[in-house]
């Protein structure tokens, strides 16, 4: 603010007073003009200074007077009224785009903002309260206004650039930027209405909005599910996938993320609503996504059975609690209220096999393997039916049958051995320990079944209660020479016994015996080893004496055989001399009669063959290395014998005739 010109203003009034002053006193004349001249040149720089302002662009005068205030805003020239109290010169505020001044008004107490680009000029009675600039505001940013007078608030949002009102505040924010998977609860804290907000989107508050943390929705798969509820109506629901779950304010998941069950051809799984109790068989190929309130019944996913020639399945409806047996060929599942209480087999029975089955009221049905046995409409392989159960037969084992614990369910037809064991005491009071095998069969088995429940048990004890009779009667050594005799006399003697069990005994014998007193028994062992030796010394009598009669007999057979020999030969050589003789017959026949035409004199045809003879004998006698001797005779040789003359020998020399 440049300094106003009220001081030169009264100087050049006060020259005017002295000017006038020294006219009255009567000063010289000359003086006084001169004086009165300079007065009035200053009175008038003095007056024009005050009343003439030359304003720039930017300038503005503020001017005061007496009563009012006036202001002068550049560019211009203010010619003012020289009575004022006060002037001042100010510069213009240059407000640029983001500048903005708050300015109030001294006269009626009113606030405004001017912001620019402007040059602002104060009004009379304008001074500047504040200076600021504007709130630069991205595409991603907000201003929450509130004004001061009335707590009224509303949102700026971006792009833009905020100014401020007189009686505004802002506060500035972030909008918050959602991607596809992302959401955020939204509190109106002026309504109490939450609302849910989800990307993808840039989301600007409301005046009164709260927001809460970025949420990720939940991602389900093709196979997963989640349970929700809503907590304000207390609904329950469940969302499939394949999906993203964006939660409302008052939804919460149950659990977590949960797989759906995928059933083969061959599964099957049960559910059960906790609200209604209903239950809901679910059957493969397929993915089941179970209801908001059911659950998992029977222990989850199980297979279906597949029922053949050979299984069946014995199911059980529970709201009726009767039994049924399923047969049909197919690939079961029970229903709702069924369960499977077992899968049963094929029951085959083979020839030498029979079974009891106890239906359901306590009758024993007999089947057997054997055509012999079975009745006509009695099949061999069979299905246990619903209420029937296979009897479960228990006897004794062991040699000494002591323990009643060896079970079975099939009974073998076929005759079979059983061994036994037990003492017995002679009647010179010797403790014998006998071993044996009894061979039976079972005949009749519904009659078994009905006299006794231990047949093997039975067996033993009666069969020993017989020896133990029987060798009571008897010493030692009679036991010893008759022990075979015994268990004959045991086997036959009491059949009644074993018919009326349905069995039959085809031979007991026993295999070895000992004293149960340690000392008779090495005594009885050293008369056992005595006549051991006394029957192996007789038995190797007898062999030898076998030995030599076998060897008797083979050399009468030989001899008979070498007889028998030499016969053969002589009638193989005669008939072979006779063949032989024929044939030089028929040969000398031939070769006679075929010469009888040339030669007519039998005896010549006689005396040529000869020498043909003669010259075949020569001809193999040559060819092989034996000697050969011909009398005179035979050759007609005649042999001269000369001697040495004058100590020179002469060879001797042979003709023949």
């Amino acid at each position: 603010m440049q300094t106003s010109k009220a001081m030169p203003a009264v100087v050049g009034v006060a020259v005017s007073v002295v000017a006038v002053l020294l006219a009255t006193l009567d000063i010289p004349s000359m003086c006084s003009r001169v004086l009165t001249g300079c007065g009035l040149l200053v009175g008038v720089v003095i007056l024009a200074s005050r009343t003439v302002h030359c304003l720039d662009q930017d300038q503005q005068l503020r001017v005061l007077f007496f009563t009012t205030s006036k202001v002068f805003n550049g560019p211009s020239i203010a010619i003012l009224n020289p009575f004022y109290r006060h002037c001042a010169l100010v510069k213009a505020e240059t407000l640029g785009t983001s500048d903005y001044v708050k300015v109030k008004n001294t006269a009626d107490g009113l606030e405004r903002i001017e912001h620019g680009p402007q040059l602002f000029f104060l009004g009379p009675y304008d001074e500047v309260a504040r200076k600021g600039q504007g709130t630069s505001l991205s595409s991603t940013e907000h201003v929450v206004v509130q004004n001061l007078l009335s707590g009224s608030k509303y949102v700026v949002k971006g792009p833009s650039t905020w100014f401020p009102k007189a009686n505004e505040e802002g506060r500035k924010g972030s909008n918050v930027v959602l991607k596809n998977t992302e959401y955020i609860f939204v509190d109106d804290q002026q309504s109490g209405n939450m609302s849910v907000v989800q990307g993808p989107c840039v989301w600007c508050p409301g005046p009164h909005d709260c927001a809460s943390s970025k949420k990720t929705a939940t991602a389900l798969q093709e196979d997963e599910y989640v349970r929700l509820k809503d907590v304000a109506s207390g609904q329950h629901w469940t969302q499939n996938g394949k999906a993203l779950v964006f939660l409302q304010p008052t939804w919460r998941i149950e659990g977590a993320v949960q797989k759906a069950l995928a059933l083969k051809m061959n599964e099957y799984v049960k559910f059960q609503d906790a609200v209604t109790g209903k239950v809901v068989v679910h059957r493969g190929e397929k993915i089941v996504f179970p209801g908001p309130d059911e659950e998992l019944v029977d222990g989850g996913k199980k297979l279906a059975v597949e029922i053949d020639d050979e299984h069946a399945v014995l199911v059980r409806d529970k709201s009726t609690g009767q039994l049924r047996l399923v047969t049909e060929k197919q690939l079961f599942i029970p229903g709702p209220h069924e369960v499977i209480e077992e899968v049963r087999d094929l029951i085959k029975l083979a020839d030498h096999e029979a079974i009891v089955i106890k239906d359901k009221e306590g009758v024993f049905q007999f089947y057997y393997g054997s055509e012999e046995r079975r009745s006509a409409n009695q099949p061999r392989s069979f299905f246990l039916p619903p209420y029937a159960e296979v009897v479960k037969i228990w006897w004794s084992r062991g040699p000494k049958r002591e323990k009643k614990d060896y079970s079975f369910e099939r009974f073998d037809m076929r005759p079979h051995y059983m061994k036994f064991e037990f003492n017995c005491r002679t009647s010179d009071n010797v403790e014998v320990v006998l071993e044996g095998v009894f061979f039976w069969e079972i005949i009749d088995l519904p009659t078994m079944m009905r006299i006794t429940g231990d047949t093997s048990g039975d067996m033993c004890s009666h069969v020993r209660s017989q020896f133990i009779t029987a060798t009571g009667r008897m010493p030692l050594k009679q036991f010893m020479e008759e022990q075979h005799i015994i268990a004959k006399q045991v086997l036959e003697g009491d059949e009644a016994f074993y018919e009326a069990r349905g069995i039959k005994m085809h031979s007991l014998e026993i295999t070895r015996y000992q004293c149960a007193d340690r000392s008779t028994a090495e005594t009885l062992g050293q008369i056992i080893q005595e006549t051991t030796n006394r029957m192996n010394r007789l038995s190797q009598a007898e062999s030898e004496n076998e030995v030599n009669l076998y060897r008797l007999q083979g050399q009468i057979e030989q001899a008979k055989q070498n007889s028998r020999l030499l016969e053969i030969q002589n009638e193989q050589t005669e008939k072979a001399a006779f063949l032989a003789g024929k044939a030089e017959s028929d040969k000398v026949a031939a070769f006679l009669e075929g010469l009888a035409d040339q030669v007519p004199l039998l005896e010549d045809r006689i005396r040529m063959w000869q020498t043909l003879r003669k010259t075949e004998a020569l001809d193999v006698v040559s060819k092989g290395g034996a000697s050969l001797y011909y009398t005179p005779n035979d050759v007609d040789l005649s042999i001269e014998s000369r001697g040495c003359i004058g100590g020179q020998c002469q060879i001797p020399s042979t003709t023949s005739g």
